[in-house]
């Protein structure tokens, strides 16, 4: 069932439920009891009635959005029934359709003349009107601040050193969900503004026991809409984390940030750590540093905190050793950067820390190596590749037909079954696809070798396969803000100090240029305008009743 009959049919069944737990209600409103069941148009009626601006109905089915509108919608109709007290609307907002179906067939229900009970309302009574003028308000900043969040650009931080040193750790983006053509949302039933969980309430640092931020079983299939663009090489790009275990919604799977080395059809490979695409070296924008990992001797401890002022970034493992000197390993040291360090007085030895040509990266989750730690090792997991040396491999493209044997399952079983949701069965040394023997399989839609550009520090494609178009995300548009030391490193026996770093905020961050402008004063004026608004047209009214007087 495509995405709109889906969306179609959850829609009808709400509607139903509205008609059913509410139709006398609307009969002494003076409506037809029929209108209850017409979606939109019930609540349309509900907010003339109760005097609120009849185009918020528009908003009643929105995904996310929805729940809370029809929350705040239902309030309002068993406040004109003089269901007001604070369990009413508790059981209005918990049980709403098995609330107002109690109140729907009970005898006494009538219709409060609210312009009537005005003139006695107790201090007491207007007080608790004015706070729930207050809620109303409160509800639909949030109602407001979701729609931008779910419908156009979502705000993502930057916890790990993966893209260093074109997006730094601290840096806080926004995303445009329109870049590569707007995905509708999934699962409809969300708290806003949580991307998987609600909070760490299980096992620390295990996802899987924790309550979830939406409701799994009522979901709408994958759907992008106004699609006039796809990734291209060297765009850096958002994605949903392809093998999160947790999240089977596509849209809740943990966001990435990663550049988009090659794209569908195309060949990627690294070669003793350096990255090439169809045989050709990466083309390496302006606001890029090729950077690599590096292990560095020396017969003194270094001043590392010093470096960390004079370079930014520089995370690494100190280790001392028993002749009283140390070894550092350094993650995503540039080229000049490398050059400097080597230079240093005490530095007795540097190399750069390629790993072994043929030598598979296996990482295992049990001393006993019978387990593969797939998220930590190298895909697919049957190549003797490593992070230096990777491929050559062909990225899959929509309508390519691959060859599927025990050799080149391992390639391909992720994208057959759980990407593009085939049954996938080994018996007897043979493979069946939906119960049928296979030997071939064509790929159903196109996909991508997303790298992050500190290359010896970042967990990519590499680790996880290919990604596919249905977990685009969009592009980020701009750091909004950039905090040194707002994240810890665990990765590292130093950590960064804290500062802000006002030169970063409020930069575009496709451009590919290196001096990107800063566009600070922008937000600056639209700031200025948001929260002074109301203050000026005070200003304004109070100057002309001056003049008039």
């Amino acid at each position: 069932m495509n995405y709109f009959l889906t969306y179609t049919v959850y829609v009808l069944i709400l509607s139903v439920l509205m008609g059913i737990s509410t139709w006398k209600l609307f009969k002494k409103m003076g409506y037809s009891p029929l209108f209850a069941f017409i979606p939109f148009y019930n609540y349309f009626i509900i907010l003339k009635e109760t005097k609120h601006p009849k185009w918020w109905a528009v908003l009643s089915y929105l995904p996310i959005v929805g729940p809370i509108m029809m929350s705040v919608f239902h309030l309002y109709l068993v406040k004109k029934f003089g269901k007001t007290l604070f369990k009413d609307q508790i059981l209005t907002v918990i049980l709403p359709f098995i609330y107002m179906a109690t109140i729907n067939y009970s005898k006494d229900v009538e219709l409060e003349d609210e312009s009537a009970n005005e003139l006695y309302l107790t201090d007491e009574e207007k007080e608790a009107k004015k706070k729930d003028t207050f809620l109303g308000s409160i509800t639909f900043a949030v109602v407001f601040a979701t729609i931008i969040h779910v419908f156009v650009t979502q705000p993502f931080g930057i916890p790990t050193g993966s893209m260093e040193r074109t997006l730094l750790v601290g840096d806080f983006l926004f995303v445009n969900k329109w870049s590569y053509g707007y995905r509708l949302p999934m699962r409809p039933l969300a708290i806003p503004f949580l991307q998987g969980t609600i909070m760490d309430t299980g096992e620390k640092g295990n996802p899987k026991d924790d309550p979830k931020s939406y409701v799994d079983g009522v979901k709408l299939p994958y759907t992008r809409i106004l699609q006039f663009s796809k990734p291209q090489k060297n765009d850096v790009v958002v994605f949903n984390y392809p093998q999160d275990s947790v999240h089977t919604a596509i849209d809740r799977k943990d966001p990435y940030v990663k550049r988009c080395v090659a794209t569908a059809g195309d060949t990627f490979e690294m070669r003793a750590g350096r990255l090439f695409v169809n045989g050709k070296p990466e083309v390496v924008l302006g606001d890029q540093e090729v950077q690599h990992r590096y292990i560095v001797i020396t017969d003194s401890q270094l001043d590392i905190p010093t470096l960390y002022k004079a370079y930014g970034f520089l995370p690494v493992v100190e280790q001392q050793q028993n002749n009283g000197g140390f070894i550092y390993a350094f993650q995503g040291l540039t080229d000049k950067i490398a050059k400097d360090i080597k230079g240093l007085p005490h530095v007795v030895d540097m190399k750069e820390d390629v790993s072994v040509k043929g030598e598979a990266a296996i990482a295992y989750r049990d001393e006993a190596r019978t387990k593969i730690d797939t998220t930590q090792s190298i895909f697919p997991v049957n190549k003797p590749w490593n992070q230096d040396w990777y491929g050559p491999v062909r990225i899959p493209k929509k309508g390519d037909v691959v060859t599927i044997n025990n050799e080149t399952l391992p390639m391909f079983q992720w994208i057959i079954s759980e990407y593009e949701h085939n049954s996938l069965e080994k018996k007897n040394g043979k493979i069946f696809i939906n119960g049928k023997e296979a030997n071939q399989y064509t790929i159903q839609q196109d996909y991508y070798m997303m790298v992050g550009d500190n290359r010896d520090a970042s967990l990519d494609a590499r680790f996880f396969g290919f990604v596919p178009e249905e977990n685009i995300v969009g592009k980020p548009m701009f750091t909004w803000m950039s905090l040194q030391g707002a994240f810890a490193d665990s990765s590292s026996s130093y950590q960064a100090p804290f500062k802000i770093r006002w030169d970063r905020m409020f930069k575009a961050t496709n451009t590919g240029e290196a001096n990107k402008t800063s566009y600070w004063w922008i937000a600056a004026m639209i700031l200025i305008l948001f929260f002074g608004w109301e203050y000026f047209v005070k200003l304004f009214k109070k100057k002309k009743t001056e003049d008039e007087l």
